[in-house]
């Protein structure tokens, strides 16, 4: 484009006489030529492009909406929606840089340079973005899921490029780099439908185990939530050193879990006070050493002294007696 104005000027000042002053005409009669040929081309490249990108957000938001509306993962969905509405208008983009003359091979060659650089500067983001790319492809969780990471936990609100954002259970936002979640342990506790639930009930010794396992047995399979298969078990685990410790294991559906857990702990506690069923617990008994006892009265102090100047006086005359 620019060089096409240059050219146009080259030519006009060859063919116009030699003059030591600057020529109006020659330089307007330039512009003029100019924007009659490649400012049109401009021009009409421009509008094409606007209308481009003006298709393209119509486009991606109707594949959007489509999405949704057929239930589509979430994930998926928004992933979509951004490489429709950014990558296509940057494909446009490259392709109007050509139309009107510009040499996109350079632009390509300065971008993958900058890349470059870029890359060797931050290659933590780079495995990060690795990791969200694991992320999608492999799909370890979803939007919606309540799952355990690098020491944190809570229901993915999103997945990006770059980080996985969590709500935990108090509504604070996490964002985890996608480079430590895929390098670590992940625990997905909603991508089965149905959870185990496990607790301990400790007994007296003195306690009949047989009654409080019946009284168990009676709470979890009265429970509406509870499901009948897997049947549930309650059997004594363990010897404990003040307890016999009783375990239950009942199946649930996962978004039940904790509903199950609170409702089985309150009605087992209220039911063994209504059977008299002892919940031992740890007791320290302290034992005080009594106070020494005194074997003679103590003797007032003004007493003793005066007891003590009397026998002086008597130990001074015997020896003025002796000495007469």
């Amino acid at each position: 484009m620019f060089s096409g104005l240059i050219k146009q000027a080259d030519a006009t000042a060859e063919t116009a006489p030699e003059s030591t002053e600057w020529s109006w005409d020659s330089f307007w009669s330039t512009i003029i030529n100019w924007l009659s040929t490649h400012g049109l081309k401009l021009l009409i490249g421009l509008v094409v492009l606007f209308v481009c990108f003006w298709i393209v957000n119509i486009i991606a938001k109707a594949v959007k909406k489509g999405m949704i509306k057929h239930g589509r993962d979430k994930t998926i969905t928004s992933v979509v929606y951004q490489v429709i509405k950014k990558g296509v208008k940057l494909v446009l983009f490259v392709i109007f840089l050509g139309y009107v003359g510009i040499d996109t091979a350079g632009i390509g060659a300065i971008i993958g340079a900058i890349g470059v650089a870029i890359g060797l500067a931050a290659q933590g983001a780079l495995s990060n973005f690795a990791g969200g790319m694991i992320i999608l492809a492999s799909r370890p969780f979803r939007v919606g899921d309540y799952i355990e990471a690098d020491g944190e936990e809570g229901t993915v609100d999103d997945i990006r490029m770059f980080y996985t954002y969590l709500i935990t259970p108090n509504n604070q936002v996490v964002m985890i780099p996608n480079g430590e979640m895929t390098s670590g342990a992940i625990v997905n506790y909603s991508k089965n439908k149905t959870r185990r639930l496990e607790l301990k009930f400790g007994i007296s010794y003195s306690e009949d185990f047989e009654r409080a396992k019946s009284v168990i047995r009676e709470i979890v399979e009265s429970h509406e939530k509870v499901l009948p298969d897997p049947a549930p078990f309650v059997r004594v685990g363990e010897h404990a050193d003040s307890a016999i410790i009783l375990y239950m294991r009942v199946w649930t559906n996962t978004e039940d879990y904790w509903d199950v857990r609170y409702d089985i702990l309150e009605a087992v506690k209220r039911r063994f006070d209504e059977e008299n069923i002892e919940i031992p617990f740890p007791q320290m008994d302290i034992h005080l050493p009594a106070a020494p006892t005194r074997t003679k009265e103590k003797e007032n102090s003004k007493k003793r002294v005066v007891r003590t100047l009397k026998k002086e006086t008597a130990d001074e005359q015997t020896q003025s007696e002796k000495q007469e």
